[in-house]
């Protein structure tokens, strides 16, 4: 694997965070909506699922040839935003607009506490794939000075 290869998987997880956080933040944003946009009803929370990206067919020519890498994945993407099934919260509160007959009104399923959690847990793989591509970036910048 080149140094340029380790740059595109850094940089693919930088994405993948990205994105990943960019839903947190809807997430967080929606916390109260009791309306959604489309499909009606309560807001209904946002994940991302990740998956491994497969190499270019430069990578894996590369990688046949050296038999050094193998078969690895070359980084990671994003392939879809599914919405998490978890029931509604029902609230008591019979002066909403949007209560039903009993006086409940559903929630959207957005937990605060979770969404934090999952906001440090991305926030820490974003910076740790920050880090990777600095330190490759070194890398190539010190092959540079040699002499």
């Amino acid at each position: 694997m080149g140094l340029n290869q380790a740059i595109e998987i850094s940089v693919s997880g930088i994405e993948a965070q990205r994105r990943t956080m960019e839903l947190i933040a809807s997430n967080l944003a929606n916390i109260n909506t009791t309306r959604a946009a489309f499909g009606g009803g309560p807001y209904r929370r946002k994940i991302s699922v990740l998956a491994e990206k497969t190499l270019s067919f430069a990578g894996e020519l590369s990688a046949a040839e050296s038999r050094l890498y193998g078969g690895a994945a070359g980084g990671v993407e994003v392939v879809d935003i599914v919405e998490d099934q978890t029931p509604f919260q029902k609230v008591y509160n019979p002066g909403h607009p949007d209560a039903d007959a009993q006086g409940y009104v559903s929630m959207p399923n957005v937990n605060l506490s979770n969404e934090m959690v999952d906001m440090i847990y991305v926030s820490k793989l974003y910076d740790a794939n920050i880090t990777a591509f600095n330190a490759t970036k070194k890398m190539m910048q010190d092959t540079l000075t040699l002499q």
